[in-house]
């Protein structure tokens, strides 16, 4: 059992025996991580200079909105706003969406998908695929760099075990033998693997070549047609935030559609970090499908599964989000705000570059690669980075994230361009004082 829960089981048992007898063996296991969301309100209260923490994209008037999102407060039918949506989500916006990915990856044209399900944006989605695919004990595969919140999704809650792999290669580039070999060693002992994909990565903010994606869908084709079963989620939260050419401009997604009898590809993605939206809660799960003639009738059988365990947790999501999401693609102006908001953010992330490039400080820390999202993560050599993210909150108030005990995580989302040399400087300052 964590210490974290051991801990609040005491404190419930020293007030109740009987509630925390009450309590489930979920519910006993359960418990809050002292992880991005607990650093992120230390940093709120302490972080006075700057704050690095959260995955929000902001300006100096506070979050990031597009005009075509934010005009549709003052502009709404009370029928797209106080009835309950369909369990599968709101019907107009899963075929504008489905558009949306067709445009978005025109590589998918001709291939067989199903409709997509509207979920409470992704975590809900990743909630649900592990619902439906990951029994206790079965395997999941990530890289060594992965979002914390598919452990307590998972692990604590779903009871599967992660197997991770090296997120790098020595050359500095997403290490797919890694990932293929990590992914064929779970398939011989289990005979089965599910894997995430997700790019651009969160913490790293790194997403694969054209090269290295198609390295990954033919990989993970043949252990699909070696004999084993092998699920692959794509969890694209940060899609099409791309700031460098070589990069795949497609969802791997796109690249395992029809592949293989024995692979199932599932695509993750939403309104929430794409369009800036992060409180709307707008998420999607797409099923591709596997090999063969028409599987039209598994599709709608797994919109089916799937809209039934939404229906017998949460009901349905909300209308009113859904609603402004549908408005605001539906705008002429919206591929052009968000074209300008996509460009202010690659700026962010080219003037970290830019900073690192220019200054030597690979004496305290390197960058792990990163080229796409809204972070990027520093290796430190000679300090411990829960130790310095402390330090730097109550010295500098700068709040930045820790991620493991050597990599510090920064989210340039949230950082105007002419901050990023002066957070640096304070960065290194601090590694130095520390390192005395």
């Amino acid at each position: 059992m964590n210490p974290l829960a051991k801990e609040l089981n005491e404190q419930i048992a020293k007030d109740s025996p009987i509630v925390l007898e009450m309590l489930s063996d979920l519910g006993k296991n359960l418990f809050m991580p002292k992880g991005i969301i607990t650093q992120s309100a230390e940093a709120k209260e302490k972080a006075h200079k700057f704050n690095v923490t959260i995955g929000i994209a902001t300006d100096k008037k506070g979050p990031m909105y597009l005009d075509s999102v934010y005009k549709s407060f003052n502009d709404m039918k009370p029928s797209d706003l106080f009835t309950y949506a369909p369990s599968s989500g709101k019907p107009e916006l899963r075929k504008r969406w489905a558009e949306k990915i067709l445009k978005d990856c025109p590589s998918l044209a001709g291939k067989q998908m199903s409709s997509p399900i509207v979920t409470n944006a992704l975590t809900h989605g990743l909630k649900l695929m592990g619902d439906m695919f990951l029994e206790k004990g079965d395997t999941l595969v990530l890289p060594d760099k992965f979002w914390g919140n598919y452990r307590l999704t998972f692990v604590t809650i779903g009871g599967a075990e992660i197997a991770t792999f090296a997120t790098f290669n020595d050359k500095g580039g997403f290490n797919v033998e890694a990932l293929l070999e990590k992914c064929k060693e779970t398939a011989r002992i289990k005979g089965k693997v599910v894997v995430i994909l997700n790019f651009p990565n969160n913490p790293s903010g790194y997403a694969p070549t054209v090269s290295e994606a198609h390295a990954i869908a033919d990989g993970l084709t043949a252990i699909a047609e070696s004999g084993s079963k092998v699920i692959v989620i794509t969890d694209d939260a940060y899609f099409g935030l791309f700031y460098e050419d070589d990069i795949y401009p497609e969802s791997v997604f796109s690249l395992l559609v029809g592949r293989s009898k024995n692979l199932l590809p599932i695509k993750l993605d939403g309104a929430t970090k794409e369009h800036f939206v992060w409180g709307f809660r707008v998420g999607f799960v797409t099923f591709g499908a596997t090999a063969g003639g028409d599987q039209s009738g598994m599709m709608a059988a797994l919109e089916k599964k799937l809209t039934g365990l939404i229906r017998g947790t949460i009901s349905n999501c909300p209308h009113p989000s859904q609603s402004i999401v549908l408005k605001a693609l539906n705008d002429p102006a919206f591929d052009a705000q968000r074209a300008e908001k996509v460009k202010i953010m690659k700026g962010r992330a080219l003037s970290f570059k830019k900073v690192l490039k220019e200054n030597d400080y690979t004496d305290e820390f390197t960058s792990y690669p990163f080229n796409s999202g809204y972070f990027m993560c520093l290796k430190l050599k000679n300090v411990d980075a829960e130790q310095l993210r402390i330090y730097l909150l109550d010295k500098y108030g700068i709040g930045t994230i820790s991620a493991s005990s050597t990599d510090l995580r920064l989210a340039f989302s949230c950082l105007d361009e002419g901050d990023t040399a002066e957070l640096f400087k304070y960065i290194y300052q601090a590694c130095q004082e520390l390192h005395k």
